[in-house]
């Protein structure tokens, strides 16, 4: 075979697809068991000592939740850093899958490591912490640029779905078996009150997104669009393609103005995805066991949202389907604003889990279908998961900063609904705007 040629790939073929949505599968167990529920709410613990909610790290003191939202900031900074040029130099090499399999490498070994995470390690905790968010981040820069590639412009709204039901739903099923774990220890033979069953779960996630990422990496082509010649230099090329890229995004109205409302809108999911456990066991008081519970309900939840809201994008288009949900956004945040209790905090989750998965897969399949005809489709999507990731940078940042200011995490909370004010205008300033097809505008 003649490496230096494009690879044909067939779009819509099954045995990719299901490949492909296998890494929500895989991965989506970071999402729910690291970023959304246990190692939250087991961070705070360690970090929680008489009382404070100070902890040392590398000799600074600092609010644990603070320190907590800025790995996050820090881990998405480095992956914005380094993906556009690792996603141009994919697309030059071909060699797109590599580049996610190394990510997913480092994030699942770095879930592993969470394992020694305790009282006198905080600061390891922090830096696994942050590379498995990085590994977690850098492997979806790849994994979203293969839908172009794998799926019909038709087919990519229903695929994107498919992919993120199946994420919740693979999220769902290792979080209940660690949560039967700490809630039964002695079934395990682990003694009430330990924090072994949390730190296994830290295990049983590298155990399981590097295992079912292998079904996603069999399935997915080695090579895609390969167009390495002699002589040139990779790296030297990767910036050009990049800067290429670049001009073609911000001469188009479409593209420029929807990555801006993107990105607002990611700063507001995001961000309340990653705090939300912090938020509900630190400022409402809502116990370990109700937090898990409701935040478990969000998962379920979402899976339904997310194939509603692709069936609501097939019937009014995408941006009419977005702006719903942006709506519903703004109300869940001035409503957590003022909530009290465990009760009001459920509710909120419940309204969050029927609009977060459709959102971001809205976002997704609606991005994909305004790209040109084009070949370098990771280059294009590296621009698509850079705003995401500084998304989540300034979100999280943010939210630490108005609550190490304000001594509550109610303005950080509050604060979010204007990223999702200035994402629901951007929007709306493409509803009429966009090229005949309903399936978009």
């Amino acid at each position: 075979m003649n490496r230096n040629a494009a690879i044909p790939i067939v779009r819509n073929d099954p045995k990719v697809v299901r490949g492909w949505v296998m890494y929500d599968w895989a991965n989506s167990v970071y999402q729910l068991t690291i970023a959304s529920t246990i190692f939250p709410i087991y961070f705070n613990s360690v970090t929680h000592t008489n009382g404070s909610y100070t902890v040392s790290f590398f000799g600074y003191e600092i609010v644990n939740t603070v320190l907590y939202s800025w790995s996050i900031a820090v881990a998405y900074l480095l992956v914005a850093v380094l993906s556009p040029l690792l996603s141009s130099f994919a697309d030059y090499t071909g060699r797109r899958r590599a580049f996610m399999k190394a990510f997913t490498l480092i994030g699942s070994v770095s879930c592993g490591a969470l394992f020694f995470f305790n009282k006198n390690t905080i600061e390891l905790g922090t830096i696994a912490f942050t590379l498995g968010t990085i590994g977690y981040g850098g492997s979806i820069v790849f994994y979203n640029s293969f839908l172009p590639v794998i799926a019909s412009e038709d087919m990519q709204d229903r695929i994107s779905a498919r992919g993120y039901s199946l994420g919740y739903l693979g999220g769902v099923v290792l979080l209940l078996f660690n949560l039967f774990m700490i809630m039964q220890p002695g079934l395990f033979g682990i003694a009430n009150g330990s924090p072994l069953p949390a730190q296994i779960s830290f295990v049983t996630v590298f155990l399981w997104w590097l295992g079912f990422s292998q079904i996603t990496f069999e399935a997915l082509p080695k090579y895609t669009l390969r167009k390495r010649k002699r002589k040139e230099r990779v790296l030297l090329n990767g910036y050009r393609e990049l800067q290429h890229t670049f001009k073609k995004v911000i001469k188009s109205y479409r593209l420029t103005v929807f990555l801006i409302g993107f990105f607002f809108t990611m700063m507001g999911l995001l961000t309340t995805m990653f705090m939300a456990a912090s938020y509900g066991e630190k400022q409402l008081g809502v116990k370990e066991d109700v937090l898990i519970g409701t935040i478990l309900v969000i998962q379920l939840v979402g899976i339904a949202g997310a194939w509603s809201f692709a069936r609501l994008s097939e019937r009014y288009g995408n941006l009419q389907a977005l702006l719903v949900s942006l709506v519903v956004w703004i109300a869940i945040c001035i409503y957590a604003f003022a909530i009290k209790g465990a009760g009001g905090f459920i509710v909120a989750a419940v309204v969050i889990g029927l609009v977060m998965g459709g959102t971001q897969s809205l976002a997704r399949s609606t991005y994909s279908k305004m790209l040109p005809e084009t070949t370098d489709h990771t280059s294009f999507f590296s621009f698509y998961d850079v705003l995401e990731k500084m998304a989540t940078v300034l979100g999280t940042f943010m939210f630490g900063i108005i609550e190490a200011i304000t001594g509550s995490m109610r303005y950080s909370v509050l604060s979010i609904a204007i990223f999702f004010v200035l994402g629901l205008v951007s929007f709306l300033l493409l509803v009429g705007r966009t090229k005949p097809n309903k399936s978009v505008a």
